[in-house]
């Protein structure tokens, strides 16, 4: 008796936000196809569709990881916290101590929660009924709350748009300025900072996202192009031309994004080589999560042939509560973070090698670190990739 009355308690603790319900006719990506193919094509390409723990590695390593250690979380609890931003249409948002007793003794197999996180709603992660269907995004609330805590969602079948035209029979449409002339408003409900289980604030990018012009759709969406939103024909069997941008959501993990990202200028010392690296980006570099890096190598050449290498890790570095080294996620300080900042420049000296006669300057960026990845155990290449930011040969 004592364990059905804790499964009910649970049943009865377990929604924390509003977890609208989507429909059968709205909420994947399949429904959208038949008007908006091209688009929708463009997005199962991108990494919103694969931001779910069964898609992509360092996200389910690091959630595996943070409830390995941290005995007061179950597995699926913090993948429900966690869903606040990759799966934010899940229908449980939270869970308490009542859950994580039944979660111990393993008897949640048929919880409210473990129920949410197998849905088939939630398995692509920000899919178009993530971004389409918000109504507000209340920045009042204290930063802490992202995701599906930042926002109120519209009713199953109204869609949320940049068009004030809009207009569709199968589905309402209303237009909202976070889809049109405020789009940094929606990127920062999830890109804006990042706290790990010990209350660290290890990121945060809107807080040093400074505009200059630009909004984060115009590099991770592309710039507007004449195209059509949806392939619906009017009475006139045309179609709605419309300036519209790339749904592919390039970043961090696109490599022709990264070439010539940063400046860089390499002048000889009397001991060093002294690279400057210059940051045209309206956000520091390396940014977004804590483990990624920019490498600055120089390989030097005597006669031909090389001689030795001197490398330079730009990154960040974490410490646990017990003073180890860590994930960001379960950092207690920041012991060490080397970025460029928006519209900034930083100099750095690597060692001048005797006896060479010339160098090859690299430099470029890498997803997550040596240390992180290590800890997590990553073996997808992309981790580890180098990505080119700039070569420059140097006579010395």
């Amino acid at each position: 008796m004592r364990f059905v009355w804790l499964l009910t308690l649970v049943g009865l603790n377990l929604y924390a936000a509003n977890a609208v319900q989507v429909g059968d006719k709205f909420k994947d990506s399949g429904k959208c196809k038949a008007c908006h193919s091209h688009i929708v094509k463009q997005w199962e390409e991108s990494w919103h569709a694969k931001s779910h723990y069964e898609n992509d590695e360092y996200f389910q390593k690091t959630i595996d990881y943070v409830a390995r250690k941290n005995n007061r979380k179950s597995l699926n609890s913090v993948k429900i916290e966690c869903a606040a931003c990759h799966n934010p249409r899940i229908s449980v948002t939270s869970t308490n101590s009542e859950y994580e007793a039944i979660a111990a003794l393993k008897l949640d197999k048929d919880s409210a929660a473990t129920q949410a996180l197998k849905s088939d709603g939630i398995s692509e992660g920000i899919n178009c009924v993530v971004c389409h269907n918000i109504d507000q995004i209340h920045d009042t609330l204290p930063d802490s709350k992202r995701g599906i805590h930042r926002v109120s969602w519209m009713k199953s079948g109204i869609m949320s748009g940049p068009y004030a035209d809009a207009k569709s029979p199968y589905h309402k449409v209303e237009q909202r300025d976070f889809m049109d002339t405020n789009p940094n408003q929606l990127c920062f409900v999830c890109h804006a900072n990042d706290t790990s289980e010990e209350g660290h604030r290890f990121t945060n990018m809107q807080a040093e996202f400074k505009t200059g012009g630009k909004q984060c759709v115009d590099c991770h969406m592309g710039p507007r192009k004449e195209g059509v939103a949806a392939t619906l024909r009017d009475a006139k069997g045309q179609q709605h031309k419309r300036l519209i941008r790339s749904h592919g959501f390039i970043g961090a993990h696109t490599e022709g994004m990264w070439q010539g990202a940063l400046n860089v200028d390499v002048r000889k010392g009397t001991r060093t080589l002294d690279v400057t690296l210059t940051n045209p980006q309206p956000h520091a570099l390396p940014s977004g999560f804590g483990s990624r890096e920019i490498l600055i190598e120089a390989q030097y050449v005597s006669g031909g042939k090389v001689i030795k290498t001197e490398a330079l890790s730009l990154t960040s570095k974490f410490l646990s509560k017990r003073g180890k080294p860590t994930i960001p996620h379960l950092a207690e300080k920041t012991v060490s973070s080397v970025a460029i900042p928006a519209f900034g420049s930083k100099t750095f000296a690597i060692p001048l090698v005797a006896g060479s006669d010339g160098a090859t300057i690299v430099v470029s960026y890498r997803l997550v670190n040596d240390e992180v990845r290590e800890l997590l155990d990553l073996k997808d290449p992309i981790w580890s990739k180098k990505m080119v930011i700039k070569k420059l040969n140097l006579k010395l």
